[in-house]
């Protein structure tokens, strides 16, 4: 039985970024004064790296041995995590060490020896010096940002280079990018202050001016320093540690080795989600050089604040009211550093969506507290909706917003009072019944999981009585958890569930049993995909570890893992464009099935009744101005496509973000002008009266803040979908197992 506490799960979304931090900078850093020149493993370390290969030889999920096969992709794996984009190591590079040691690397593993990884890292540490030691060069002399180059920044699928006159030159154009980057984001943030100084009115009486004289080239410069710093503070652990966590990943992303250093920081952050801000994060898949935000605990300022969501970029920090720190190039540690505190006091976090211009970034400002993970808990209200033409009168819906599968587990075991999802969702659905509401609305949007045993609960309220989720484990036992309460149902009306790709672990199981019973119909779009759990490893010579072990299947005996849970009704996917999610993962485990766990639906929507239902929810969206707006982001955002050549000419650069700020722009006023709202006069005003609403916002009690007029658009669209649902009943369960 998996019953992971809360902090455990949500620093198992921020592994990779704690664990890999030093191994994900794509292009690369030099390292002075490095201590790693003659690095030589000490018995502990061998001790711990028999230890790690073992773990992965006879007890992972996977039952992979670590033979030949698997120690060559390790090699890879570990090659391609050093060097993401392919452009720091040649090809020869490459070559050599395959040739070298493909075929015995996972056999130096089971005998505790590192020194191939090693070697690997050091030619890793030559390439990176020779690359800051060009770009320094060439800051130093005047850049053509007008030439009639391109540039390929996304190279993850293509070959390294073959000569360093081709390596050369694609630094010297990436560096050209960069430059371009800054100087429009320093004109697009020079004509927002000006707006601001214009008018004093749209700041809503804050200081949003930062007055960030830098030239662009010093920025660069600053950046590329932080890496070098941080890099030349290596210890040989954290070597230790890129080498067995790559060993891990290979065999699937929620599997992590953490070195002593690396765990202790794992301890810190977690003390940073319990009492900072609550964030996990990690270097962004497409682009290290970013930090991207995993998840949101329940309950943590960032939460409460409503405007930082997951897949948002940090791009600055400001400490306390200080100047804002440009953290583009920093590490997830560094970050984390700046963004803890004391509680009480106060940082402002600047964020953006992915492959949006840096103008449309926002600060956020939040007030560092202890953050219990259930404080906010499970929210309930009831919202009237009328469908044109068929309801006379609004029908009344209840909401239920489960942002985790919480539970105390410290308190319940120490014999506390304690909160739980499950009770407070009880609690939750009894009140609703008094309200005499007309269906139910269980929104699962953004929720990361939780505890097994809760969503097994909750599920006992909705479901009459049968199996809920079946557990793999690696040997092949196969366990089902069920509801067994003879019948009882404490809301037996209409429900629906809404999901999104943040949607993960304990929310699949709860919506695929919503679904496979036909207990209601699941909309939104398909979710994380994550079934899988881990066990903690805290008997290491060094460090701790995380080890996939079980794997989730419905009761009908398809896997949630990968594949996730596909909705029935489609709703507009905010995270389009998002690469996170498990099928966004390397090695990330397959989807399988397993037997059907003998069950009875309770009903039965048909292929036709969907169909329609579909077809009515499309026609919806397209005449929603919410949705339009929403969808039009989508597209403006698929704008980007780094995986084409990009125009190394600053003036076409700027005519493409003009572009897309343009429409931008267009999509905000045409959804304001269908609500009845003052459209924005150019994008700088609008730029700067979203900065002072965020600030506003984020300063007001959470029980205080409006709800968001695109959020509230999904829960009343299932609304309509589930009212005009009517699933065939079938006959009382009554199982012969």
């Amino acid at each position: 039985m998996m019953k992971k506490q809360p902090a455990q799960w949500l620093l198992s979304a921020a592994s990779v970024g704690i664990a890999g931090l030093i191994l994900t900078q794509s292009y690369g850093t030099a390292m002075a004064d490095s201590n790693t020149a003659g690095f030589k493993a000490t018995p502990e370390q061998q001790v711990t790296t028999r230890q790690v290969a073992a773990l992965l030889d006879r007890s992972h999920y996977l039952n992979q041995p670590l033979d030949t096969a698997t120690g060559s992709e390790i090699l890879s794996m570990y090659i391609d995590s050093l060097d993401p984009n392919h452009t720091l190591f040649l090809q020869s590079d490459v070559d050599e060490f395959k040739k070298k040691y493909a075929d015995e690397f996972g056999a130096r593993l089971k005998r505790g020896d590192l020194s191939a990884g090693v070697e690997v890292f050091e030619r890793y540490r030559t390439r990176s010096n020779e690359y800051f030691a060009l770009t320094k060069k060439l800051l130093k002399t005047d850049l053509d940002l007008t030439s009639k180059d391109s540039i390929v920044l996304d190279r993850e699928k293509l070959s390294h280079f073959k000569t360093k006159k081709e390596q050369r030159d694609y630094w010297k154009r990436q560096l050209k990018f960069q430059l371009m980057s800054i100087t429009l984001g320093q004109e697009d943030e020079k004509a927002k202050e000006k707006v601001f100084l214009a008018n004093p009115d749209i700041t809503r009486g804050q200081d949003l001016v930062r007055n960030d004289e830098r030239t662009p080239s010093e920025i660069l410069v600053n950046r590329l320093s932080r890496q070098q710093e941080q890099l030349s503070r290596l210890k040989d652990d954290e070597i230790m540690e890129t080498i067995l966590n790559t060993a891990m990943l290979t065999y699937d992303p929620h599997s992590n080795y953490y070195a002593p250093i690396q765990a202790n920081e794992l301890q810190i952050q977690s003390s940073l989600q319990l009492e900072g801000i609550g964030v996990s994060i990690r270097p962004d898949r497409k682009n290290p050089d970013y930090t991207r935000i995993v998840t949101l605990v329940d309950g943590g300022p960032a939460a409460k604040s409503g405007q930082i969501k997951p897949n948002d970029l940090i791009v600055g920090i400001a400490k306390d009211g200080e100047t804002m720190i440009d953290v583009v190039g920093w590490s997830t540690r560094e970050i984390v550093g700046l963004i803890r505190g004391k509680r009480g006091t106060s940082v402002t976090i600047k964020v953006r969506q992915p492959n949006t211009p840096d103008a449309s970034a926002r600060n956020v400002t939040v007030v560092r507290d202890i953050i219990q993970q259930e404080e906010s808990g499970v929210k309930k209200r009831v919202v009237e909706v009328q469908r044109p033409n068929i309801d006379k009168t609004p029908k009344r819906i209840g909401v239920l917003e489960i942002p985790s599968f919480y539970l105390n587990y410290r308190a319940r075991r120490n014999g506390e009072e304690y909160r739980s999802v499950s009770d407070d969702t009880e609690k939750a659905l009894k009140a609703l019944n008094k309200e005499n509401i007309d269906g139910l609305v269980v929104d699962l949007r953004n929720n990361p999981g939780g505890s097994l045993d809760e969503v097994a609960k909750m599920l006992g309220f909705f479901i009459k009585s049968g199996p809920l989720v079946q557990i793999r484990d690696n040997r092949g036992n196969i366990q089902v958890y069920r509801d067994d309460d003879g019948g009882e149902q404490l809301y037996d009306g209409k429900v629906v569930v809404i999901t999104n790709l943040a949607s993960a672990s304990a929310s699949e199981i709860f919506a695929a049993a919503i679904q496979d019973y036909g207990r209601g119909l699941v909309v939104g779009s398909t979710t994380t995909g994550k079934g899988s759990a881990q066990i903690q490893l805290d008997s290491l010579a060094l460090g701790t570890a995380t080890l996939t072990q079980r794997k989730f299947y419905r009761i009908t005996g398809g896997s949630t893992q990968n594949k996730g849970v596909v909705p029935d009704i489609e709703l507009v996917n905010i995270y389009d464009d998002a690469t996170f999610g498990e099928r966004a993962q390397k090695k990330a485990l397959p989807w399988d099935t397993i037997r059907t766990a003998p069950y009875k639906p309770e009903g039965k929507f048909s292929a036709n009744t969907l169909a329609t239902l579909n077809q009515q929810s499309k026609i919806r969206q397209q005449q929603n101005p919410h949705f339009a707006y929403l969808s039009t982001l989508n597209d403006i955002r698929n704008m980007e496509d780094e995986k084409k050549p990009i125009p190394l000419d600053i003036n076409s650069r700027r005519a493409k973000m003009q572009l897309i700020e343009k429409r931008s722009l267009e999509a905000e006023n045409k959804r304001l002008i269908a609500t009845g709202e003052r459209p924005y006069a150019n994008w700088n005003t609008y730029q700067a009266a979203m900065d002072a609403k965020f600030e506003e916002r984020s300063q007001m009690k959470e029980s205080e803040r409006p709800e968001l007029p695109e959020d509230e658009a999904f829960i009343k669209e299932a609304a309509y979908i589930m009212l005009s649902a009517d699933a065939k009943v079938q006959a009382s369960p009554e199982e012969k197992l």
